[in-house]
């Protein structure tokens, strides 16, 4: 039966994704069906019967990475002019063909993400319940792509962050509450909410993530959620908001801003953790609007936001509170493919070293996202969730630009390979 292939991966260097990883060599990495079964020393591999051998060839093996915050239905294609998400969401929603066709687009989005090398997403906004729908099919495979945890579609409020189109919009914190147990029917993994204004939704310089949610809002959807057994992660991108997030229940901030003595606090005491996004920041705060085709206001915003998240990211390291790291794949210039940046902001700009970057990306990250016991690291008893890269991204992360090898439960997808957009390569590629 082919769902319980055995495989001895051998003559590779081992990242196993602790805190502290150098590469191990002269260990064999055997799999059975979806698990890991035991890790042997190379001797043990001489007369081992009934497993495929795989040689590595000298090349490195990790674990799967782990994407904590993205969009499935978009691209990160950049466009001229920016479009109107709530008549795209309309449009897709309005019979069925039309909701296959979107489905669909979402499941090549998730097929993407397994390709460029990561094995398990946590998606923060989609349109209905396509997330949870997609990640049904994967587990039964039926489809190829990453191990899904899914919020579907967020909360939000009138005139706030995605209201409309990936976010319901809550009148009162009863409604807040009656679209949680809504959500939950759909037995998602996580509930989203969306706290704050985003960048392009403010109107005046020096105010991006204004609070638009009411604290009671934030009360009644993190009470119900939690009674539910969800944890719920929340976008927020100002220090008011991070506020009213952890004081309310909110177990996850999603983006962050620049923060005081009060707000490491709350963080400390409610045991709540950060996802930096470095990745959609970058272009609004660094790139020529040139390029960007965004206003001055928008830029500016951009730069407060930008310095915000990795201000916020920095303070957490220092203190001790858990930082995890996400794409946001959907906001322009933001791929389905591209993690590895994401990795590599986090070295640059907060300063981590390349490994503590990778740990982030594979332990921590399966950790936080509540799937620590399943995936994350090379150990007997997790999933069969590796990468394999020619070069060491102990040295150098862009390794893992290039993907040798994906296995994903156990299934071997030899030379993936993705579909990249030229323009945004050569934009990014000045900030590695």
């Amino acid at each position: 039966e082919d769902g319980k292939m055995k495989y001895a991966y051998s003559n590779g260097f081992i990242l196993d994704g602790s805190e502290n990883m150098e590469p191990v060599s002269g260990k064999v990495i055997l799999t059975n069906g979806d698990k890991i079964e035991r890790i042997i020393s190379d001797e043990e591999l001489i007369g081992l019967a009934g497993y495929e051998k795989i040689n590595l060839g000298g090349r490195y093996i990790m674990p799967g990475l782990v994407n904590m915050h993205l969009h499935l239905p978009a691209t990160g294609k950049p466009k001229k002019k920016e479009s109107d998400p709530v008549k795209l969401v309309k449009l897709i929603t309005s019979n069925g063909l039309f909701r296959k066709i979107g489905i669909k687009i979402c499941a090549s989005a998730a097929e993407t993400e397994l390709l460029s090398g990561v094995t398990t997403i946590r998606t923060m906004g989609g349109v209905e319940n396509f997330d949870s729908l997609i990640r049904g099919r994967i587990d039964s495979g039926t489809l190829k792509g990453p191990r899904i945890l899914a919020s579907n579609k967020a909360v939000s409020v009138e005139g706030g962050h995605m209201a409309h189109s990936l976010a319901y919009v809550a009148a009162s914190a009863e409604e807040a509450r009656n679209y949680v147990k809504q959500i939950a029917k759909d037995k998602p993994d996580w509930i989203k909410l969306m706290i704050t204004g985003g960048v392009l939704d403010a109107k005046v310089k020096g105010e991006p993530g204004e609070l638009k949610m009411p604290a009671d809002y934030v009360k009644a959807a993190c009470d119900e959620a939690h009674a539910l057994g969800f944890k719920v992660a929340a976008h927020v991108e100002s220090p008011e908001g991070v506020k009213c997030a952890l004081e309310n229940g909110v177990d996850s901030i999603e983006h962050g801003a620049k923060p005081d003595a009060e707000i490491i606090e709350l963080f400390k005491e409610k045991g709540a953790f950060l996802v930096a996004t470095i990745s959609p920041a970058l272009p609004f705060a660094e790139f020529d609007r040139e390029t960007t085709h965004i206003t001055e206001v928008a830029q500016y915003n951009g730069k407060i936001v930008f310095e915000g998240i990795l201000e916020c990211a920095k303070a957490c390291l220092a203190n001790g509170i858990p930082v995890g790291l996400g794409t946001d794949t959907g906001c322009p210039y933001i791929t389905h493919y591209d993690m590895w940046r994401e990795l590599n902001y986090f070295h640059k700009y907060c300063g981590v070293s390349n490994a503590f970057a990778l740990y982030t990306a594979t332990k921590r990250n399966a950790q936080l996202a509540g799937v620590g016991d399943i995936t994350g690291s090379i150990e007997a008893g997790k999933s069969a969730d590796f990468i394999v890269t020619k070069e060491n991204p102990l040295e150098n992360l862009a390794a893992l630009r290039n993907i040798d090898m994906v296995v994903f439960r156990g299934e071997i997808t030899d030379k993936p390979g993705v579909k990249k957009m030229p323009e945004v390569e050569a934009q990014l590629d000045k900030y590695i």
